[in-house]
């Protein structure tokens, strides 16, 4: 697909990779609509980038369906969507104040998965009534995985299961929306410079971007926003967890 013609649905959009994902449509000549919890945020990204913004909780189904309806009737239709949305859910099975609790790793599992399968759903239901283009396709969804997928550290049980589950959920997807022109791609991203990393004394950031073999720094928010405008222009990407992440393995901790 054209970049330019992208009628986009970003998750999350209200700040970090989202937000840069935002950026990148706008400027280069696409629509997209945010999706966030953060209304305030969420508001203030879309005035200053000229983007759309509809408040949601991509853990509730029916919020889910309500703002991609809405998003594509705003932008005129809905042929990518970025899903970014996510908590960093951090925890160990057997921390000091004992066993993880079940709630607890549920709304993670909730937010980071379930969202991402509901956000799919939701588009890919209207991406298919879409006209496909020269080469067969009608639309794009992307997700966003993590090497915590492959290498959890000690404290991510929740979020790499919910990382692990994502990606493994790329390549059936990807399968029984090729029949519509509807591709799916993960991005797995290793240590980026996200607003929660920004919060952290320059001296951690520093040493957090020496683990990467190379680049040795933090990876920029742009170049997440870089890949997706990839994935949307070569056809051939379906199916696939992409990782960018400097060539780092996680250590246990």
């Amino acid at each position: 697909m054209n970049f330019s013609d992208t009628l986009a649905v970003v998750t999350g959009g209200a700040s970090g990779l989202g937000r840069a994902v935002v950026e990148r449509i706008i400027g280069a000549g696409g629509k997209a609509a945010i999706l966030d919890l953060q209304e305030a945020a969420g508001c203030a990204a879309a005035s200053e980038i000229g983007a759309a913004f509809f408040k949601c909780d991509v853990a509730v189904e029916s919020q889910v369906k309500a703002a991609i309806g809405a998003a594509a009737e705003a932008l005129g239709g809905l042929n990518l969507l970025v899903n970014c949305a996510g908590i960093v859910g951090a925890g160990k099975l057997v921390g000091k104040d004992g066993p993880m609790s079940g709630d607890y790793f549920e709304k993670v599992v909730r937010i980071n998965l379930i969202g991402t399968f509901l956000c799919d759903a939701a588009a890919a239901s209207l991406m298919q009534t879409n006209l496909p283009n020269e080469d067969g396709e009608r639309g794009v969804i992307i997700h966003t995985a993590s090497v915590a997928a492959f290498e959890g550290q000690i404290g991510q049980v929740a979020y790499s299961a919910t990382k692990a589950g994502i990606a493994g959920m790329t390549l059936p997807i990807a399968r029984e929306l090729a029949r519509s022109g509807i591709r799916c791609v993960s991005i797995a991203p290793g240590i980026f410079m996200t607003p929660m990393l920004a919060g952290l004394p320059q001296d951690v950031q520093d040493s957090l971007g020496k683990q990467v073999p190379f680049p040795p720094r933090l990876g920029h928010p742009k170049e997440f926003a870089q890949l997706v405008q990839s994935i949307v222009e070569i056809p051939t990407l379906n199916g696939e967890t992409i990782r960018l992440d400097g060539a780092i393995r996680m250590a246990p901790r």
